[in-house]
């Protein structure tokens, strides 16, 4: 590591970042921080960086440990001469192994991930299945009786707490708000016990239906009874948020929901709104830093490690169609855990494309196929999905990385231009 001033040497530390708006730089490759530090300074007003931000789902894909990505972070900012406040996210933890592993290597925010507690039908379910799974939920709902008959006035919306309503955030919620009490808990015990600083986010997105006004105003409420104070809180938003493309859905919708659930996070925190799946999403952005009066925290990851196939087909055209061809072939199994719709099949083969073809096929936003049909992209949500078999894979993988070191200052301004985009249309 470069040799820094003691103010430098401080500003190497993570911090948290408390209530100011922050935007998350996922870098799953380890080399993507000069380009999103360049972007950041770019774009200037607010928002903080958290630059070390991976998910153990992440790591586990691409084999790096919570010591390597803060690592490089460090390394990155300490030689760009960084002097500003920064965050490092431990994201979607699911045990307390997460936590100790992760706050021993120096983050300093962690986003809880109850979903594996989340009964992802309870918003499908007849009214005789409903209540026999309520029977069966009922003893992780002891709130239950306290919410029934209740309503809450917002600006924008009344909150009514009827059986119905109550009785599916029981089924949906009611095991995943205490998992997410207990961690948050051990969470707090581990940093007092190690003199650690910590912020708390509750990821509740990754659902097959939109979080509503009363669940998101129940499970704030239900954590600040047992006293977890959160720093944000990342709904699943009306729409769809699938992986590697802009926001599919009605923005007017979108806007008057994002309103609903900004004023939820103020009166029960306040906290942040955050948004995963945040990547290219430019759309939105405005709407949310319009509705939440800035208090917003955006998290990426897969557009970094696309544009970084970006510099593969610019630089050496043929292994990038090496890859295009590896992770059409990986992708159906790799799609298992992300929201997205792409199949293979409504994709050209690289050989019918030429080099120019292939990049916009399947890595722009927006494509028109040689068959003429515009669509927002699938090409690139087979190479979002299919990252870890490509960076894990003993060919490609030093391959790639080799050539982002070899062409280190193409990928920083490719970056730059990404992310310059990003940062200012949540201005």
């Amino acid at each position: 590591m470069a040799e820094s001033s003691p103010t430098q040497q401080a500003t190497l530390t993570p911090e948290p970042l408390g209530l100011e708006p922050s935007f998350g730089f996922g870098d799953r490759l380890g080399s993507a921080t000069p380009g999103h530090l360049a972007a950041l300074r770019e774009a200037g007003g607010a928002i903080r960086g958290i630059f070390a931000q991976q998910s153990i789902r992440e790591m586990t894909r691409t084999s790096r440990t919570a010591d390597e990505v803060m690592s490089c972070a460090v390394d990155a900012l300490a030689a760009e001469s960084f002097a500003d406040k920064w965050g490092a996210d431990a994201d979607h933890l699911k045990t307390e192994d997460d936590v100790r592993n992760t706050m021993a290597s120096g983050f300093v925010f962690f986003t809880l991930d109850p979903s594996g507690d989340v009964d992802q039908e309870a918003d499908n379910y007849n009214a005789s299945q409903l209540a026999e799974k309520f029977a069966a939920a009922r003893e992780w709902a002891p709130w239950f009786d306290s919410y029934l008959g209740q309503t809450v006035q917002l600006d924008s919306t009344t909150i009514e707490f009827n059986q119905d309503i109550l009785s599916r955030a029981a089924v949906k919620y009611g095991k995943s708000i205490q998992a997410t009490i207990k961690l948050a808990k051990f969470v707090e015990s581990e940093a007092e016990r190690l003199g650690k600083p910590f912020e708390l986010e509750l990821s509740v997105d990754e659902t097959a239906q939109p979080t509503t006004a009363a669940e998101h105003y129940l499970i704030a409420d239900q954590l600040r009874q047992a006293g977890v104070k959160l720093v944000s809180l990342a709904p699943r938003f009306v729409g769809d948020f699938e992986k590697g493309v802009d926001f599919k859905g009605d923005l007017t919708e979108l806007e008057k929901s994002l309103q609903v659930h900004a004023e939820i996070a103020e009166r029960m925190g306040p906290y942040k709104l955050s948004l995963h799946s945040g990547s290219d999403k430019l759309a939105m952005y405005p709407l949310l830093a319009r509705t939440t009066k800035g208090r917003f925290h955006v998290k990426t990851a897969g557009t970094s490690y696309l544009e970084a196939l970006r510099v593969a087909a610019h630089k050496d055209p043929a292994f990038f169609r090496e890859i295009v061809d590896f992770s059409r072939a990986r992708y159906d199994d790799d799609k298992a855990t992300y929201h997205v719709s792409a199949e293979v099949d409504q994709l050209p083969v690289s050989a019918d494309l030429n080099d120019t073809q292939v990049e916009v096929v399947y890595l722009e936003r927006w494509c028109d196929v040689p068959a003429g049909k515009g669509f927002t992209n699938p090409g690139r949500q087979v190479l979002h999905c299919t990252f870890g078999s490509v960076v894990t894979d003993p060919n490609l993988g030093p391959r790639l990385k080799a050539l982002l070191e070899s062409h280190a200052d193409v990928y920083t301004e490719v970056l730059r231009d990404h992310f310059v985009r990003h940062l200012q249309a949540l201005r």
